[in-house]
C-alpha cells in the first residue's frame, strides 16, 4: 500500500479485524514504514504489536494537530490493546457520620440511603480519605472496627491509645457526652477547615481556664496544636505552587507508574497514580504524550501549568490541545531546581512507592536507583547491577568476587567467585580484565536461558578507579556489549566518594540515596571478595600442612579435608578411620597418624 507524506492517523488491526493500535503521524509514510523495517531498535511492546498486525487503515488530516485530536477520540472510542489505556475510576466520594449512639466518621465511595449525615461529594477521594484520617488523629477518635458500647471494657487498648492518637473509648474512661463532643469538633473541622476550628476551640479553652477546668483547657490546647500542625504541614507542601498539576513517571523493567499531584491556591488537593503494563521505557517522551493526552481527556478541570519530569513528544501540539480544552492558555513546565523541582521529586517518589508496592519491594530502593540513573546519565533504571573486586596478598591467592544487586537489594543467588588463572603475581588491571572476559564467555554459552550468566547487567560497577575501567572497557568492546561501566572511587579513609568513567569523576556525596546505594554495593563486593580470599588462604594453609607428610600429595590432602572437614579432626583420627578416606591405604594412614602423634611417642 502506498502511503502519502501527509499528516494523518493510522489504525492497526489483527487477523480478526480488531483494532490493536492507533497512532498519529506528521508524515504517514515515514511513520508507518518504521514499524515494518528492521526491528533492532524496537521495544518489546512494539515487536509484539507488529507481529500481530494483519492489516491497517489510515485517515488523512489537514494538520498534525488535527491528527492528534482525532487520535485521542479514536483511542477513547476503541481502547486498542497496545495503546496506553488509563482506567478512570475517579468518582465522587463522601465523608459519612453515622447515626448511632456512639457516632463514627468514615470515608465512603458511595452515598447510601440511610439516616447518616454525609459531607461531600468530593472529587478527590485522596483528599476525603486523608481528611478523615487527620480528623480522627486530632480529636482522638477510634479508627478500629470495635463497636460501642458493646466492646467497652473488652480487651486491652491498641497502640493508638498509647501514642495518644485515640482517647481510648474501649477502656471505659470516656463518657458518651465527651465522645460525641469530640465527634462534633471533628465534623466542624471537616466542614470549615483549620482556622475556624482553632478559633472555636480557643474560645472554649479560655472559658475552661476561667472556670478553673484546667484538665479540659489542657486537652483543648493540645488539640489546637494538632490542628495547627496539620495546617502548617499542608502549607509547607507548596507555598508557591499556585494552580498546577505535577506529573512524573517511574519505570521498572516492563512496568511503569504515573503519579499526578494537583494543586490549587498553593495547596495539594488531589493525588492519583496509574500503573501501566508493557511501558516503553526507552521512549519516555512518547509515553508522556500518550499519558497526558489521555489523562486530560478524562478530567474537566485543566490547570494553567502542567509540570513534567522530562521531555514530551509533540509538546507544542499537546499544549495547543489542552489550551483548546481549557479555553485559556496552558503551558508545560520542566523545572531543574528550586521549590517546583522539589515538588516534582516528591511526585517521582510517590510514583516509585506505588510501583515498588506493586512489585513487592520498597519505594526508597526504586528512588535510589532512579537517582543513580540520573547521576550516571543512564537511559533507564539499572534493575540488575553487577559489581567486581579483586583480592590478594602480595600477589598470592589472587581471587575476585562478583556481587549482584537486583532492584537495589543484594541478590545473593547470583553472586560468583573467580580464581585468577592466566598469570601469577599481583596485577589488579589484568585480573579485572580476565574476570570480565570469563564472565562474558559464560554469557555467550547461557544467553538463551536468560538466567545466571545468561542475563546481562544494566550497569557494571568496579571497585577501583580509572585504571580498572580502562582495563575492562576493551572486554565490552570485544564482545560487542553496550553496558554502562563505572569505577567506585574511595577516599583516604576507604569510604566511597565518587564514581569514575570515561568522562572523569562524578561526585556522589550530594546525592544521598545514590551515595548510600553505591556505598552499600562497594562494601558488599569488598566483603565478598576478601572473604573468598581468606577462605582460599586458609584452605591452602590446611592442605599445605598435610602435604608435608610423606606419602600425602595434593589429592590425598584434598580428600582428607573433604572427609574430616578440619585439621583438628584429622589429627585426632585413628588409623582405621583414616583408611576410610578415598585414596588412602595403611602406610599413608599410618604416616598421617604418626605425624600428629610424634610428640606422644617421644615421651
Amino acid at each position: 500500500m502506498k502511503l502519502p507524506l501527509t499528516p494523518g492517523v493510522y489504525i492497526m488491526k489483527n487477523k480478526d479485524r480488531e483494532i490493536i493500535y492507533i497512532g498519529k503521524a506528521k508524515a504517514l509514510k515515514n511513520r508507518v514504514s518504521q514499524y515494518f523495517g528492521s526491528d533492532r531498535n524496537h521495544a518489546e511492546k512494539v515487536k509484539q504489536m507488529v507481529m500481530n498486525v494483519d492489516d491497517f487503515e489510515y485517515i488523512l488530516c489537514e494538520s498534525e494537530f488535527e491528527a492528534l485530536v482525532l487520535e485521542c477520540s479514536l483511542i477513547k472510542l476503541h481502547k486498542p490493546k497496545y495503546n496506553i489505556l488509563l482506567k478512570d475510576d475517579k468518582g465522587y466520594s463522601y465523608i459519612r457520620i453515622s447515626d448511632d449512639e456512639w457516632r463514627k466518621i468514615s470515608f465512603e465511595m458511595q452515598k447510601q440511603e440511610d439516616k447518616a449525615e454525609y459531607l461531600g461529594p468530593y472529587m478527590s477521594s485522596w483528599y476525603a480519605k486523608n481528611a478523615v484520617d487527620e480528623a480522627k488523629k486530632i480529636f482522638g477518635l477510634p479508627s478500629c472496627s470495635k463497636v460501642f458500647p458493646r466492646d467497652i471494657g473488652k480487651g486491652r487498648p491498641c497502640l493508638n491509645y498509647h501514642i495518644r492518637q485515640c482517647m481510648g473509648v474501649c477502656c471505659g474512661k470516656v463518657s458518651l457526652a465527651e465522645y460525641n463532643e469530640s465527634v462534633d469538633n471533628a465534623v466542624e473541622f471537616l466542614k470549615k477547615g483549620g482556622s475556624d476550628t482553632i478559633k472555636l476551640m480557643t474560645e472554649k479553652m479560655n472559658q475552661a481556664a476561667e472556670n478553673l477546668d484546667f484538665e479540659l483547657a489542657a486537652k483543648l490546647r493540645d488539640r489546637i496544636k494538632a490542628v495547627r500542625k496539620i495546617t502548617e504541614k499542608q502549607k509547607v507542601i507548596a507555598t508557591n505552587a499556585g494552580e498546577q498539576d505535577v506529573i512524573a513517571v517511574m519505570t521498572e523493567e516492563k512496568d511503569g507508574c504515573f503519579a499526578v499531584i494537583r494543586f490549587a491556591d498553593g495547596r495539594l488537593y488531589d493525588k492519583e497514580d496509574f500503573l501501566i503494563k508493557n511501558i516503553d521505557e526507552t521512549d519516555l517522551p512518547a509515553v508522556r504524550r500518550e499519558f497526558v493526552v489521555q489523562y486530560y481527556g478524562m478530567r474537566a478541570n485543566i490547570p494553567p501549568v502542567v509540570t513534567l519530569d522530562g521531555e514530551m513528544e509533540d509538546a507544542e501540539l499537546v499544549e495547543k490541545r489542552l489550551t483548546e480544552l481549557r479555553g485559556k492558555r496552558v503551558k508545560f513546565s520542566y523545572p531543574q531546581r528550586g521549590e517546583k523541582h522539589d515538588i516534582l521529586e516528591m511526585c517521582r517518589k510517590n510514583a516509585a512507592e506505588r510501583l515498588a508496592q506493586s512489585h513487592g519491594h520498597l519505594g526508597h530502593e526504586l528512588s535510589a536507583l532512579d537517582e543513580l540513573a540520573k547521576l550516571l546519565g543512564l537511559n533507564k533504571i539499572p534493575v540488575f547491577i553487577e559489581s567486581y573486586d579483586i583480592s590478594n596478598l602480595m600477589g598470592t591467592e589472587n581471587v575476585a568476587g562478583m556481587v549482584v544487586f537486583k532492584n537495589g537489594r543484594p541478590f545473593k543467588e547470583s553472586y560468583r567467585k573467580f580464581r585468577i588463572k592466566s598469570f601469577i603475581g599481583q596485577d589488579d588491571y589484568a585480573s579485572m580484565n580476565e574476570v570480565l572476559t570469563r564472565r562474558f564467555e559464560e554469557y555467550l554459552k547461557d544467553k538463551d536461558s536468560g538466567r545466571g550468566f545468561g542475563q546481562l547487567p544494566d550497569l557494571i560497577l568496579l571497585d577501583g578507579g580509572k585504571g580498572q575501567v580502562s582495563a575492562v572497557k576493551p572486554v565490552l568492546e570485544k564482545f560487542g556489549l553496550d553496558i554502562p561501566l563505572f569505577g567506585m572511587v574511595k577516599d583516604g579513609s576507604h569510604k566511597t566518594r565518587a564514581v569514575t568513567g570515561d568522562g572523569g569523576e562524578i561526585s556522589i556525596t550530594s546525592k544521598r540515596q545514590a551515595f548510600t546505594l553505591i556505598s552499600s554495593i562497594q562494601d558488599e563486593v569488598h566483603r565478598f571478595a576478601i572473604g573468598y580470599h581468606r577462605q582460599a588462604r586458609k584452605k591452602k594453609a590446611f592442605s599445605g600442612s598435610l602435604t608435608e607428610i610423606e606419602g600425602i600429595g595434593k589429592e590425598r590432602a584434598k580428600a582428607l579435608l573433604l572427609y574430616f572437614r578440619t585439621i583438628k579432626r584429622i589429627s585426632t583420627a585413628e588409623i582405621e578411620e583414616l583408611m576410610q578416606v578415598k585414596g588412602m591405604n595403611r602406610p599413608a594412614a599410618e604416616a598421617v597418624y604418626n605425624y600428629y602423634h610424634k610428640d606422644e611417642k617421644s615421651t
